[in-house]
């Protein structure tokens, strides 16, 4: 049987009979990978703790014909451990881990890797809002599989912006002529907000006001469950507690040097 190894992060765990688990994993070169992993509900397992979500581990694996077969597995960051702690983080970390494992399938590639890991770091530094690493991680991943929205020509027919209204459906924003019914309006200031959040430009985001932040937070969530074929589970789980006000989204001011890793901070090293 031939084996392999490669860094992964653990996205999802199963149970499988009495003591087995089948590990989700995205791997750096594989992508996603599913993987049985046996006895690690034993107490005597040795790396049962290492196989569960939020985990950064070198596997080794047995190559299967449906299900790979994991023979090892060493600790390279254990973020599951913080993000436990901390119930707006762990929420925001599995809507992050649920949308790579869907992203995954269509676009499997080492950048997409680098965000989930770069995107855990930054809730774990706990320097930042959730929200804004879930919304930047959501569109540069989203990015990442070609699905990037139009934010400054028309995505219908490329007619040059600025432009005043968003479609989701048509991929961005749109021009007068091309602009559907019912096509929300938007204003400079949110599209400002929504360019930062795809590139990572933490100090153009924190001196944007909270109103159109929270806009273009609305537009990030609507564009993501377009482009990912239905709503995620985890994300509307988040979007409940937030509205019974078990979540709450205190904004903080700190610049991009004060952050530590931001989602594929990694990426740009």
């Amino acid at each position: 049987m031939p084996t392999y190894r490669d860094e992964a992060v653990v996205l999802r765990t199963q149970r499988l009979g009495e003591a087995d688990r089948i590990v989700t994993l995205l791997g750096k070169e594989r992508g996603k990978v599913r993987a049985v992993a046996r006895g690690v509900r034993r107490t005597s397992s040795k790396f049962g703790a290492r196989l569960e979500p939020f985990m950064v581990i070198d596997v080794q694996c047995y190559a299967g014909r449906s299900l790979d077969t994991v023979t090892q597995a060493v600790t390279l960051a254990a973020y599951g451990r913080d993000l436990v702690e901390d119930y707006s983080r762990y929420s925001t970390a599995s809507v992050i881990v649920e949308a790579a494992e869907r992203i995954a399938e269509a676009e499997p590639s080492p950048k997409q890797y680098t965000l989930v890991i770069g995107a855990l770091r930054a809730l774990t530094l706990g320097t930042r809002v959730p929200q804004d690493i879930l919304d930047s991680y959501l569109l540069r991943s989203l990015s990442l599989a070609g699905w990037a929205p139009a934010l400054d020509d028309c995505a219908r027919c490329g007619a040059p912006g600025p432009h005043e209204r968003f479609s989701v459906q048509l991929g961005g924003v749109v021009c007068a002529r091309c602009t559907p019914a019912g096509v929300m309006r938007v204003d400079a200031e949110t599209l400002e907000a929504v360019r930062a959040l795809l590139s990572g430009d933490w100090e153009t985001l924190d001196a944007i006001e909270a109103a159109p932040r929270a806009r273009a937070s609305g537009i990030v969530s609507a564009y993501s469950q377009q482009y990912l074929d239905k709503k995620l589970r985890s994300m509307q789980v988040l979007e409940h507690d937030r509205l019974l006000g078990r979540l709450e989204p205190a904004r903080t001011s700190a610049s991009v040097s004060e952050q530590g890793a931001e989602p594929g901070s990694e990426e740009k090293a």
